[in-house]
């Protein structure tokens, strides 16, 4: 693929460098803010060859590519990072809606941060699986090297996040590491001493409520937010001669205080706020949840607003080590599979059950669902019915035996060891609920498809 010839057919298509105003991208989709919609034709885009599917939801213009995605955006954004681009990228976010904003906002963050998050997990189940199997000692060094290895991630998620968040609010990158690295410096966290999160002590005789910040997700997000403000402020108003020290002192002589004082414990109370709403929830209905996340994962996948869910479980995973909503995304994935094969079982055309197979190998290898989901089930309904139907009743049968993952990560045959716990009924559980999932999803799209059905 000439990603090159690609980038250059949708930059022309999509209205040229002036029509766009942001842009990012996920693990399959080029995201793009444009500022005028109307003047794109969504059929001529999606004749490109290269672009798969075309959605217009969330404020954002997604335009579905596949996997190899960041080999367009490398392509792609220095064609269409002119200067309308920077001019207009503030004053776009600060009059689109609020929602849009927010979803924009955790795709661009999060999406460079998923392969970490998930290759730090598969690892994680792997080490869990070896110890139980007697392959490896937690008191040896091999152990203590690898659990550091699979978990670095998410001690040091806040520094990884300031990264990420400059990126996208438009403030330092280096400096905004220094923000979140100070937050867990050793010696700020000696200062909570045996108390932990609540601890006080004071800056300049103010109090300061301190907490430990390694391994969260909000805090960081909200400090990198507010620092992009001071930052372009003081790059507009710093001369050119003193912004080499001037902006990098005023910067962490601010931030870092501000953060420490209020930024931080908000966010770290109002992260484990929402984190303990949701698992409340589960708690108090884990089968309706399982019903609703099951069968719905897909929907929101299709909107490509899964991304505000996605916060949540990776905030309950370096919180408490466990999730119990990714394993219900896992039953949507699986539930995509089953559908594959009912297909491929029924269907007489060669094209149709070429499609279906490619699918069935992309999310039992990748988890990427996308394809599937906007080549299959979004054109057929009674498909796409089967799929929900498979992923609600695998979800319930999850959320009925409470089943965990020890690690965020995307649902497949090869993520797995996620569900490795030292209990073992977990994994077992969660390979009944997937079993569930794809029969369920088999059966019906076997009923579903017609002999003569063909690839929409």
């Amino acid at each position: 693929m000439d990603y090159k010839k690609l980038a250059q057919e949708i930059l022309s298509e999509v209205g040229g460098a002036d029509n766009i105003s942001n842009m990012t991208h996920c693990a399959t989709r080029l995201r793009l803010t444009l500022k005028d919609t109307s003047i794109v034709d969504d059929k001529s885009v999606e004749a490109i060859d290269g672009v798969i599917n075309v959605v217009n939801k969330a404020g954002q213009y997604q335009l579905l590519i596949g996997t190899e995605v960041s080999k367009l955006y490398d392509e792609f954004e220095p064609l269409a990072k002119g200067d309308s681009l920077q001019q207009t990228e503030e004053k776009n976010e600060k009059s689109g809606s609020i929602i849009s904003n927010i979803f924009s906002a955790i795709s661009a963050i999060f999406a460079p941060l998923l392969p970490a998050l998930a290759g730090s997990g598969i690892l994680r189940g792997l080490l869990i699986l070896a110890v139980q199997a007697g392959m490896i000692s937690e008191d040896s060094g091999t152990y203590t090297i690898l659990f550091v290895a699979s978990m670095s991630v998410f001690y040091f998620l806040p520094v990884l996040l300031a990264f990420t968040s400059a990126r996208r609010f438009g403030a330092s990158p280096y400096i905004s590491v220094l923000i979140g690295a100070s937050l867990i410096h050793p010696d700020f966290i000696a200062l909570m001493g045996n108390v932990g999160n609540g601890a006080t002590t004071d800056f300049f005789s103010i109090p300061v409520v301190l907490m430990n910040y390694n391994s969260t997700v909000v805090p960081m997000i909200l400090s990198i937010w507010a620092f992009s403000y001071l930052y372009k402020f003081l790059d507009k108003h710093i001369p050119e001669t003193l912004k080499l020290v001037v902006v990098p002192l005023v910067s962490l002589v601010i931030m870092i205080p501000l953060t420490v004082m209020i930024i931080g414990p908000v966010g770290v109370y109002s992260g484990e706020a929402v984190a303990n709403v949701v698992n409340w929830l589960i708690e108090r209905s884990s089968v309706l949840t399982g019903i609703l996340v099951g069968g719905g994962w897909s929907i929101l996948v299709s909107l490509g607003i899964h991304w505000a869910v996605n916060p949540i479980m990776i905030n309950n995973i370096s919180t408490y080590g466990f999730d119990y909503i990714v394993p219900f995304t896992f039953a949507c994935n699986f539930a995509v599979i089953g559908t594959t094969i009912g297909v491929y079982f029924k269907a007489k055309d060669k094209k149709l059950r070429s499609f279906s197979l490619t699918g069935l190998i992309t999310v039992a290898l990748s988890a990427i669902i996308e394809a599937t989901l906007f080549g299959l089930l979004v054109k057929n309904k009674k498909l796409f019915l089967a799929q929900i139907i498979g992923g609600a009743t695998g979800g319930a049968y999850l959320g009925l035996m409470k089943v965990v993952t020890n690690a965020f990560v995307f649902g497949s045959v090869t993520t797995f060891p996620a569900f490795v716990q030292d209990n073992g009924s977990n994994f077992l559980h969660a390979m009944i609920g997937l079993l569930i999932s794809l029969v369920v999803a088999g059966v019906l799209s076997y009923i579903f498809t017609r002999k003569d059905e063909k690839l929409a």
